[in-house]
C-alpha cells in the first residue's frame, strides 16, 4: 500500500477510536438533538420516507438526508442515543481522512496530519462529532462543493505544479452533485455560501470570469438535479404546499430571531476563538503574509479566507445567534491553522510569544472551568444567592448529582498537555509540541465528555428525561406547558396520534379527554396549571413540575 494509503488507514482508525465509543452514554439535548431524532423515530414507525414529521405532524424545517441517515443508523442499533449520534461519528471520520487527504495534495504529508489533526484537535469540531446535529455533513458537503470547483477551475486554467488526473468538468459536476447533497441536509443555505464564496472570489479578480456562465449553469443544474431526489418528488406527490412552508421557514430564520437565540453581535467571533482552541490561535497568524511557492497554494489560502469571511459575516448578520451557524468556519479556519504550524516547521515563520500566551490564557480558561467546577458542584448550594431572579435555574441546581472531585482530572490533564506542548514548542521541536497539543485536546474532550456532561444534564433536563421515560409504553398524551421541548415525544415513545383532538391544547386541559394525560412545566412557569380543577399535581423535581388529568372511565 502507498504511504497515503496507509496514514489514511491510521487516521481512519484513531478518529474511530475518539469519535464512536460512549456516543449513547448522555442523552440527547434539547432542542437540535433530540428533534432530528424524534423525526427519525417517527420516519420509521409511520414508514414514510419522503415526508419528514415531527409530534406525526408534517415538520418543514429541515429536508430529509440527515434523517434518512439516522433512520437507518436507528434500524442498525435500534432507537437511542447511540443511532442518533452515530452518523456524525462516521462523518468526522470521513472528515479528518479527506482532510488528511486534500492537505497531502495540496502540499506534503506533513500538511495533511497537521489539517487533519487541527479538526480533530480543536474543541468544538470534535465535540460536534459526538452530536447528533446536523451540520457535520452539512458543512462538509459544503467544503468538498467549493473544493471541486477550485480543483475544476485550476485544471481549466492550467495550473503549474498540482497533479490533476480527471476532465475539468468532471470535478465540476462531482462538486455540484456535492452542492446538492448539502441541499438535501440542510437547505438552501449551502447554495448561498457557495455563491457568496464564488462573487467574494470574482470581485477580487478585479471581475474577470474565472469561470463562466455557462460552467456556472452546469453547476447548479448537477446540484439541482440531486435535490429533485427530494424537492421534485415530494411536489410531485404531495403538492407544492410542504415545499412552500419549508421556503417561507428558511427566510423567516434568516431574517428574525428564533425565540431564546439572539445574540449580539460578536457572538461568533467569541465562538470561534474560544470554542475551537487551540487551532484558533493559529488561525489568525495565517491572515498575515504567508511565503508560499506555488500559485495554487497561495489561491487555495484566499479562497480559504474568503470562505471563512463569507460564513462569519454572513452569520453575524442572521438574526438567530446559535453556536453551529458558524461551524462551517472550522473548515478554513483548520486550514489556516495548519498553514501556520506548517509554516512554522518549515522555519518560515516563528512560535511567538502573542501565540504562546494566548495558548496560555485560553487554554486556562478551560483548565481553570474543569478544575474549579467539580468543587463548585460539591456546594452548589453557594450559588444559589445568584439565581434568586430565576426561580427555575435555582431548582435545577438542587438535583442530586454525585460530584467526587476526581472529574478534575480533566483539568490537571489539559494543564499538562499544554505546559509540555509549549515547551517544545518553544524549544523549536515542532512535530512533538503540535502532536502533544491537538492529540493531548482530543483526549481532554473526551475526559471532559466522560466526567461532565452526564452530571450537567442532570441539571439542566435530567428530571424531566427520567419523567418522560417512566411514561414509556402507556397509553397517555404526554406534553410541555410553557416551554418547547421535542423531549416529551422522544423519551416517551410517543405512538403515532390517533385521536386528532389532542392535538388541541384546550381539550387535553378541559376537553371531555380519552386517556389521561401528563402535563411538565417549569416552576416559573406553573401558575395556571397550579389554579386549574381537575390536575392531580404529582410531585416536582429540579425545577420541573409533573401534573396528571385522568379521563374520566
Amino acid at each position: 500500500m502507498s504511504p497515503k494509503v496507509i496514514y489514511s488507514i491510521i487516521i481512519g482508525l484513531l478518529a474511530a477510536l475518539f469519535f464512536l465509543p460512549f456516543l449513547g452514554g448522555v442523552h440527547l439535548f434539547d432542542w437540535d438533538e433530540i428533534n432530528f431524532a424524534e423525526c427519525a423515530r417517527e420516519m420509521i414507525i409511520l414508514k414514510d420516507y419522503l415526508r419528514i414529521y415531527i409530534n406525526y405532524e408534517p415538520f418543514w424545517e429541515k429536508p430529509p438526508l440527515f434523517i434518512w441517515m439516522q433512520a437507518f443508523s436507528m434500524k442498525i442499533f435500534g432507537v437511542g442515543e447511540y443511532a442518533a449520534r452515530f452518523p456524525n461519528a462516521v462523518c468526522g471520520i470521513l472528515t479528518l481522512i479527506v482532510l488528511f487527504l486534500i492537505g497531502n495534495k495540496l502540499y506534503d504529508k506533513k500538511f495533511g496530519l497537521f489539517w487533519a489533526g487541527a479538526y480533530g484537535g480543536s474543541i468544538l469540531p470534535h465535540l460536534y462529532f459526538k452530536s447528533g446535529i446536523i451540520d457535520p455533513f452539512f458543512n462538509l458537503f459544503i467544503f468538498l462543493a467549493i473544493y471541486l470547483l477550485i480543483l475544476f477551475y485550476w485544471k481549466k486554467d492550467s495550473y503549474s505544479n498540482i497533479f490533476l488526473p480527471k476532465n475539468a468538468y468532471l470535478y465540476l459536476i462531482s462538486g455540484g452533485i456535492i452542492l446538492g447533497l448539502a441541499i438535501l441536509t440542510k437547505g438552501p443555505a449551502a447554495y448561498i455560501i457557495v455563491c457568496l464564496t464564488l462573487f467574494i472570489y470574482w470581485i477580487l479578480q478585479k471581475f474577470r470570469f474565472y469561470i463562466n456562465i455557462l460552467h456556472f449553469l452546469l453547476f447548479t443544474v448537477s446540484a439541482t438535479l440531486v435535490t429533485l431526489i427530494w424537492y421534485g418528488v415530494e411536489t410531485a406527490v404531495h403538492g407544492p404546499f410542504f415545499i412552500n412552508e419549508f421556503f417561507t421557514y428558511q427566510y423567516r430564520l434568516f431574517s428574525t430571531p428564533d425565540a431564546g437565540h439572539a445574540g449580539f453581535p460578536g457572538y461568533h467571533f467569541v465562538v470561534l476563538l474560544i470554542g475551537c482552541f487551540p487551532a484558533s490561535i493559529f488561525c489568525i497568524r495565517a491572515f498575515g503574509k504567508q511565503d508560499q511557492p506555488y500559485i495554487y497554494q497561495r489561491d487555495f489560502r484566499i479562497w480559504m479566507i474568503i470562505l471563512f469571511w463569507v460564513v462569519l459575516i454572513l452569520f453575524t448578520i442572521v438574526k438567530s445567534k446559535i453556536v453551529h451557524y458558524s461551524s462551517m468556519c472550522y473548515f478554513p479556519l483548520t486550514y489556516l491553522a495548519a498553514l501556520t504550524m506548517y509554516q512554522i516547521t518549515e522555519r518560515k515563520i516563528a512560535f511567538t510569544n502573542w501565540m504562546k500566551y494566548s495558548l496560555i490564557a485560553i487554554g486556562g480558561l478551560f483548565c481553570l472551568a474543569t478544575l474549579v467546577l467539580p468543587f463548585v458542584g460539591m456546594k452548589v448550594e453557594l450559588l444559589a444567592p445568584l439565581f434568586s431572579k430565576d426561580p427555575f435555574a435555582k431548582a435545577n441546581l438542587a438535583a442530586h448529582v454525585n460530584w467526587t472531585g476526581f472529574e478534575s482530572i480533566a483539568g490537571l490533564f489539559l494543564f499538562l498537555v499544554l505546559g509540555l506542548s509549549i515547551k517544545w514548542l518553544l524549544q523549536k521541536k515542532y512535530d512533538q509540541g503540535f502532536g502533544t497539543l491537538y492529540i493531548g485536546t482530543a483526549m481532554f474532550v473526551m475526559l471532559t465528555l466522560i466526567f461532565f456532561i452526564g452530571r450537567i444534564e442532570l441539571y439542566s433536563q435530567g428530571a424531566a428525561i427520567r419523567f418522560f421515560e417512566s411514561l414509556q409504553g402507556k397509553d397517555v398524551y404526554v406534553i410541555t406547558d410553557g416551554y418547547k421541548s421535542y423531549a416529551q415525544l422522544f423519551y416517551s415513545r410517543k405512538p403515532p396520534v390517533t385521536n386528532p383532538k389532542s392535538y388541541d391544547y384546550d381539550w387535553l386541559l378541559r376537553g371531555d379527554i380519552d386517556k389521561d394525560v401528563y402535563f411538565v412545566t417549569k416552576v416559573d412557569r406553573k401558575k395556571e396549571l397550579e389554579t386549574m380543577e381537575g390536575l392531580e399535581k404529582l410531585g416536582s423535581e429540579n425545577g420541573f413540575v409533573f401534573y396528571r388529568r385522568k379521563a374520566k372511565k
